[in-house]
């Protein structure tokens, strides 16, 4: 066992895996909280309860090997930009959907016998819930991205062992705790022998939902159906009422105006948004501007593929009746992928500040934080320690 619950909830550091209360024998459970997040919840009222070595709230480590390591992206085997051949899934999903295209080829091919993924909750049309997909239809249903807490790990407890095998879909925090796990289970590792990611700018609260149907001026129990990409690239938030009313806004200002500003805390200091443990990762590849500022007007979508394994690269190579494919030029994404790289290089200052708060961070080893923030100017990064010493202070007091 790695840690005490205790030390995570404390210091704000869970991301919200459910990993701990898959492993707890049913002493945890992953509940919503008043701040709008999924959090593990005692059921024996026991605080002290142990979290798991993989708990990514605690500590993340990309071991040692062989592949080349990009210094902003990580173990990187091939780039390639790509979209969906299937002109449905090319549009419902939220960046070309060559993730979603790839899953039908995993399926069709018997590389796997089912996907762990998230998709929207039937009973909260902002949230989300883990659903089992084994058929082409199941997976475009739950295509499109989701900016809402979940927890997908929470129940793989009952997949374990039960002689399929499941490509596992998920946060970078969360392919981080599965890729753990599997290091000390061999049971987990054949259950799970596919893990696919994508890059994350951090979990919003299901407040910071409720705050777009505000926007929108829409009660939330008027909502039959919400969508925080509709068709498109990168599409907007739509929202369908009870009566069948219909709300749209802009994914720069659903995002970039509104949810951005509800993002949890552990995600602030998050070192791993492209999803260095999985095999295979996407991404939203913008064009950009005349600027050179990522552009969001609506085009035909495309996506990035990050190899991140060799089993990365074959599955890409054997799905190419699904997916259309080409070499990207890694240098280029810094440009048009810009919050990830500022996040990369503050992280180091943010934790140091947290650290002089006397506040519990995660431990990384092998993420490349020195070198990032090597490239963060004096200024910057006093900047983003001061911040987060601001921040830690204002929760000190708040709690007090």
């Amino acid at each position: 066992m790695a840690g005490r619950l205790s030390t995570v909830m404390e210091g704000d550091l869970c991301t919200g895996c459910g990993a701990c209360a898959a492993l707890s024998d049913g002493i945890l459970e992953m509940k919503l909280t008043s701040e709008g997040f999924l959090r593990p919840m005692s059921t024996s009222k026991d605080v002290r309860a142990d979290v798991p070595m993989a708990c990514p709230g605690l500590r993340q480590s990309l071991p040692p090997d062989a592949r080349f390591r990009d210094p902003l992206w990580g173990p990187v085997t091939a780039a390639f930009t790509g979209y969906a051949l299937d002109a449905e899934i090319r549009l419902k999903s939220a960046s070309g959907g060559a993730l979603s295209a790839l899953l039908v080829s995993i399926l069709e091919q018997g590389l796997a016998d089912a996907v762990v993924q998230t998709a929207r909750d039937p009973d909260l049309p902002t949230g989300n819930t883990t659903v089992v997909s084994r058929t082409r239809a199941q997976i475009v249903d739950a295509a499109s991205s989701r900016y809402a807490p979940s927890s997908p790990l929470a129940d793989i407890g009952r997949l374990i062992g039960d002689g399929s095998r499941y490509a596992f879909v998920g946060k970078p925090c969360d392919v981080a705790a599965l890729f753990e796990l599997r290091k000390t289970d061999r049971q987990i590792a054949e259950s799970f022998p596919i893990l696919i990611s994508f890059f994350c700018a951090g979990v919003p609260s299901l407040i910071g939902s409720e705050a777009v149907l505000r926007d929108m001026n829409l009660p939330q129990d008027e909502v039959a159906q919400f969508d925080y990409r509709g068709p498109g690239w990168p599409g907007e938030a739509e929202a369908t009422t009870h009566d069948e009313r219909e709300r749209r806004m802009s994914y720069s200002r659903s995002w970039g105006a509104i949810l951005s500003k509800f993002v949890q805390h552990r995600c602030k200091i998050c070192a791993d948004g492209s999803g260095v443990f999985a095999d295979i990762a996407f991404a939203d590849v913008w064009e950009a501007d005349r600027d050179g500022y990522p552009s969001f007007d609506e085009r035909p979508g495309q996506s990035l593929i990050l190899c991140r394994t060799a089993l990365g690269r074959e599955l890409l190579q054997r799905a190419t009746d699904h997916i259309d494919f080409a070499s990207y030029d890694l240098a280029n994404l810094a440009a048009v992928q810009p919050g990830q790289v500022r996040r990369r290089r503050a992280v180091l200052a943010r934790l140091i500040g947290l650290r002089l708060m006397g506040q519990p961070i995660p431990q990384y080893r092998g993420m490349g934080l020195v070198r990032m923030a090597r490239e963060n100017s004096f200024v910057d990064n006093a900047r983003n320690m001061l911040g987060m010493m601001r921040r830690a202070w204002r929760r000190r007091r708040a709690r007090a």
